[in-house]
């Protein structure tokens, strides 16, 4: 057995005994021992091999997996750039805290020195975004390596799976030629591991419980949940009497405590004067929207931080107090206002009504009707994947309470990278029905995430593209006011005219486009396999439509 053959085994071997269940495969020349080797182990069916020409797609597509598993998922890619393409997939990964392990092969340094074909600088190659960076030695014919490999690799997975989320960890394995199994099954030494499928190192449980926040003490208090921890904070808030936010609205919250309304009211400097918290409990890390960072700044408000053991948000830096997590199983305080939950209840009562009511009237189709159809559609105990920009605060603005779905969003850099993959790799991992929203850009930005091989597996996913032709979260923004008209469509707008159905057709993944409600409706019916439906919009209307919804809860609470 020649040494790359060896040492790949090896590794493979022991991430399994270590939980890994899902590979995910980028092939190339130079990671070839570690493609046999996995190879090899999906035959055996000790876990099921996903392979992807595309490493962004590769890399996300772990992180999918990864974030519904709760697992550390390996992504194994050649040298050169291909190393380089999985860098968005561990940005995410790190500011989400999902456990990810990338394990790059490369050259080893005598071809390094000499300038070989596909080679670059791989050591630490992604920065401070990894728990852990190591490289193997190279693979020699000696003994006294079975031992280095399986402690290396116990290390990385203890690393990236460490702490309440975990974090992605780099390894890299420079493989030196042969690259092939030779048929030679002889070694120098034994390269079992221990016996029972054991790992090679146990990392023993540290004993200590998560951190909780104990300065939480106020009647008049406000739950805002970020990227985790809404059906525990759910119970919470309802237990104390402080309303409960979400930035996803009322999806994944439960209880009677839930504000489906809340991104609306929050952005009524009138209604927060009345109702400002004196303490807000910050669950995990809110990025979508600009009245929560306000609210979050405000000096009169006490903000303490529930932060899931990931950085945490502090826009005016004043944050009072930080723990791992707020103490779910804690009585918390006892609630000296008992109108005020009451009195966000009623404003939430209005404020729906008088949205769902505008909305209505609202010419179809646009965002926030989408998302409600969409939500509103979706069967119990769905996964629903949201992309960034326009979905996700669709979503927070219009769907209504659904405690019974999940949500997974990538919001831990907010990027666009990957989303199809990723949705696919959560859907694999939710093993259940799985949809997913996502803008026109974000869809063509991985289209490659559609290119499955025929050995490849096809989850239960539907993908609705809402296609307004175009950046329509610009729209939004201040490049969408009327003084930047001439330049807007050219630069923020970018208009692509994609035919989606062809796209589908050449990937040979189902397409169907709708053109009303019912049509929408229909075609989001549980149905086994990959398929993608399409809402075609004009978004040159998305900012006066956001305008009267506004306006129209604004009337209600206000008058």
């Amino acid at each position: 057995m020649n040494p790359s053959t060896a040492q790949a085994e090896v590794i493979v071997d022991e991430l399994v005994r270590n939980g890994v269940r899902h590979a995910v495969l980028a092939p190339g020349s130079r990671n070839a021992p570690l493609a046999y080797a996995l190879h090899r182990a999906a035959h055996a069916a000790r876990l099921r091999l996903h392979v992807r020409i595309d490493e962004r797609s590769a890399g996300f597509l772990a992180l999918g997996l990864a974030a519904r598993t709760r697992q550390p998922v390996p992504v194994f890619c050649t040298s050169g750039t291909a190393a380089s393409n999985l860098h968005p997939a561990v940005s995410e990964a790190y500011h989400a805290g999902v456990p990810l392990l990338v394990i790059t092969a490369d050259r080893p340094p005598e071809l390094r020195a000499a300038g070989a074909n596909q080679t670059i600088d791989q050591h630490r190659l992604y920065g401070s975004e990894v728990r852990l960076f190591d490289e193997l030695g190279v693979a020699e014919a000696r003994s006294g390596q079975n031992a280095y490999w399986r402690s290396q690799v116990c290390r990385a997975w203890a690393a990236a799976a460490s702490g309440m989320r975990g974090g992605p960890v780099h390894l890299n394995l420079p493989f030196r030629e042969p690259l092939v199994p030779d048929g030679d099954t002889e070694w120098f030494e034994p390269l079992e591991g221990r016996q029972g499928g054991e790992r090679w190192t146990e990392v023993a449980d540290r004993g200590s419980s998560p951190s909780s926040l104990g300065r939480l003490s106020s009647g008049r208090g406000l739950v805002l949940v970020g990227d985790w921890g809404a059906e525990e904070a759910s119970a919470w808030g309802e237990c104390v009497g402080w309303p409960v936010l979400s930035e996803v609205g009322g999806v994944g919250v439960s209880g009677s405590a839930a504000i489906s309304t809340g991104m609306w009211l929050l952005n009524l400097p009138e209604f927060l004067r009345e109702h400002r918290p004196e303490q807000v409990l910050c669950v995990g890390r809110p990025t979508v929207f600009r009245q929560v960072q306000q609210l979050l700044a405000d000096s009169g408000v006490e903000v303490l931080l529930a932060h899931g053991g990931i950085g945490w948000p502090a826009p005016a830096h004043n944050v009072r107090e930080v723990a791992e997590t707020f103490g779910a199983g804690s009585a918390g305080p006892e609630p000296v206002d008992p109108q005020w939950l009451t009195a966000w209840q009623q404003a939430d009562q209005k404020a729906s009504a008088a949205l769902h009511a505008a909305l209505d009237l609202e010419r179809w189709p646009n965002g926030p009707a989408v998302a409600r159809e969409v939500v509103d559609a979706l069967p119990e105990n769905s996964l629903l994947v949201l992309g960034s920009s326009n979905p996700s605060r669709d979503v927070a603005l219009a769907a209504r309470q659904r405690p019974d779905v999940l949500v997974h969003r990538n919001r831990g850099a907010a990027g666009i990278d990957g989303t199809v993959s990723t949705a696919l790799g959560a859907a694999t991992g939710h093993g259940g029905p799985t949809y997913a929203l996502l803008g026109d850009l974000t869809f063509l930005h991985d289209s490659n995430g559609l290119m499955l091989g025929p050995y490849e597996q096809r989850p239960d996913l539907t993908i609705v593209v809402f296609n307004d032709d175009g950046g329509g979260i610009f729209s939004l923004l201040e490049q969408g006011g009327p003084e930047h008209s001439d330049s807007f469509d050219r630069v923020f707008g970018t208009p692509h005219g994609t035919d989606l159905g062809r796209l589908c057709a050449a990937h040979g993944v189902e397409h169907v486009q709708v053109p009303g409600h019912a049509e929408l409706r229909g075609a989001l019916r549980p149905k086994p396999g990959l398929r993608v439906v399409e809402v075609r919009a004009n978004r040159h209307e998305l900012r006066a439509v956001h305008q009267r919804l506004h306006a129209a809860v604004r009337s209600a609470l206000l008058g």
